[in-house]
């Protein structure tokens, strides 16, 4: 069995035999490596397949037992219509992918391999922009932009490359050996070099300058691209030729408006999309990220509001923000304390006070009002507030109200993750007491649950921050409102202490209020992407 390098090498033969133009050696070379190309990656899959029986993965990326799903978890991530659609490539399949474009648009203009992908580079592999390029007239121009020679000129001016010998040597205008004819070649430019200039030019642009599809003709003032049929003839080292096709292939993927590298450390696997958005995206590793910014997933905001969000969070005026955010007074006794835990329903320690508020808006709120108790919707109409403070302090104050939401559900977020460590603990005493850990199964699902409600939620202030009252936004506010209150009484179950006999009662209130809360943020990012789609969103200048 080869190793994993040996076996990388052979799989990227593909593209280097396609793009040197050697198309019967690259079919007889691929015959000969595609059955142990899919037995390395049949038995890779089987090692991952037998790891993902024992092994998931938390909110926070950590790793923990078991993955499987139960009643509620069956429903985690459901299949939609209106699912962005995305499809993950592996190394061979990118590499395939290349080939196939190439070779569809090289059936339209007939050109070379190796010019056809200098073309789609050049217009950023943009097939119908080439194409409308090609055929507007003005061939030459065309050609000129991409610093590549007409072949249907049949220049003269390019020696063969193993030239007849005159028995004579002439310099190298590089080097200024003497060689004979034979040791010499170039591009169809006309500026011939010895091999040996040659190798060390294209050999130092790859490896030192990480240079792939810009290496010109090592003549002065020559912008005459290499193509890379001369590339593969030229380099021996197998390491270097290996660098080339990774730096063409990365340009491939850089420039391809419908292709994006998982950020994930250590993976090599492309997203492919139908159309570019601010959507999120899941790679085979488990990352999941959005593949406009290639950022977390900040589902429902878009990529340029979270910008401005961020850019306005981490503003130097606005440090002292913090405070606000993650301390409070008892608004009875006002006894300062902080929070540590997720649900918003708080009951201040104090014996002889024991206020029962809620956290965010700090108004009275019994324990029998989670989920029911709003705070979601900022209040433009208050006249005694607007009488007292001026207009800049009420911006402050407006973004003070979105922010310390938004805050709240972040340092939520990070509350619950701890909850992970236990239910792995209930799940190891299950297992101790040789019952099954199925009984506690469900506890781990709706923590992941909880951990996507949350982030929304966070997004959600975000993006209402900039938004301007009308009816959309109210049905947003509560949707929002739903959500929030769900999420609390959720997180409500999941802090409480569960005993042996408490297991089953809570077993079907937490399968049943995270079916809840799934389907009510996936109604929310629906409602917030159908507002984009139709322009419904009226926001306001920052």
């Amino acid at each position: 069995m080869e190793t994993l390098e040996e076996l990388e090498n052979t799989t990227n033969y593909r593209l280097i035999a396609a793009l040197s133009g050697d198309r019967s050696e690259m079919r007889n070379k691929w015959d000969e490596t595609s059955q142990l190309i899919q037995e390395e990656e049949a038995e890779m899959d089987d090692e991952d397949l037998e790891e993902s029986d024992l092994i998931g993965t938390m909110v926070d990326g950590r790793e923990w037992d078991d993955e499987s799903d139960d009643a509620c978890g069956s429903e985690h991530r459901p299949r939609h219509e209106d699912d962005y659609h995305h499809e993950v490539l592996t190394t061979e399949q990118l590499v395939q992918h290349m080939v196939e474009c190439i070779q569809e648009v090289n059936e339209v203009i007939q050109n070379p391999v190796t010019i056809t992908r200098i073309f789609l580079s050049h217009f950023n592999w943009d097939k119908e922009k080439l194409m409308e390029r090609y055929f507007d007239g003005n061939l030459e121009k065309l050609f000129s932009e991409c610093h590549v020679v007409n072949p249907s000129k049949n220049l003269q001016t390019r020696p063969p490359i193993n030239m007849t010998s005159t028995g004579q040597d002439v310099p190298c205008q590089i080097c200024y050996l003497d060689y004979p004819n034979t040791y010499f070649t170039g591009l169809e430019c006309g500026h011939n070099f010895c091999m040996e200039c040659w190798g060390y030019y294209l050999t130092d642009k790859i490896t030192k300058e990480g240079k792939g599809q810009t290496i010109s003709c090592p003549s002065h003032k020559c912008d005459i691209l290499v193509d890379d049929n001369t590339v593969m003839r030229l380099i021996t080292d197998s390491k270097v030729k290996l660098k080339y096709q990774h730096l063409i292939t990365n340009s491939f993927v850089e420039c391809n408006r419908l292709l994006k590298w998982c950020p994930a450390p250590g993976c090599h696997h492309v997203i492919k999309v139908q159309h570019p958005d601010d959507r999120p995206v899941q790679c085979k590793c488990g990352h999941e990220f959005c593949f406009s910014c290639g950022e977390k997933c900040h589902d429902p905001i878009s990529c340029k509001l979270l910008k401005k969000w961020s850019k306005k969070c981490n503003d130097d005026s606005e440090t002292a923000n913090w405070i606000e955010a993650n301390t409070k007074d008892c608004p009875k006794c006002q006894t300062p304390f902080e929070k540590n835990g997720g649900c918003n329903w708080i009951q201040c320690g104090k014996r002889s006070c024991s206020f029962e508020f809620c956290w965010v808006c700090l108004r009275q709120m019994a324990h029998s009002a989670v989920g029911i108790h709003k705070c979601n919707r900022y209040d433009d109409d208050d006249g005694s507030k607007a009488a007292r403070v001026g207009q800049s302090k009420a911006a402050l104050e407006r973004y003070l109200f979105y922010f310390n939401r938004y805050m709240n559900h972040m340092q939520g977020l990070r509350f619950e993750h701890n909850l992970y460590a236990d239910i792995k603990q209930k799940m190891e005493l299950n297992m101790k007491q040789n019952t099954s850990w199925i009984n506690v199964r469900f506890l781990k699902t709706a923590v992941d649950v909880l951990g996507k409600c949350r982030s929304t939620l966070m997004y959600t202030y975000a993006f209402a921050f900039y938004l301007r009252k009308n009816n959309q936004s109210i049905i947003f506010e509560n949707n929002q409102a739903d959500l929030e209150n769900a999420t609390d009484v959720l997180s409500g179950y999941l802090e409480r202490k569960i005993s042996e006999d408490s297991l089953q009662d809570i077993r079907q209130k937490v399968q049943d209020k995270g079916r809840y809360c799934e389907s009510r943020r996936r109604a929310l990012i629906q409602h917030v992407h159908e507002g984009y789609d139709k322009n419904l969103w009226d926001y306001i200048v920052d």
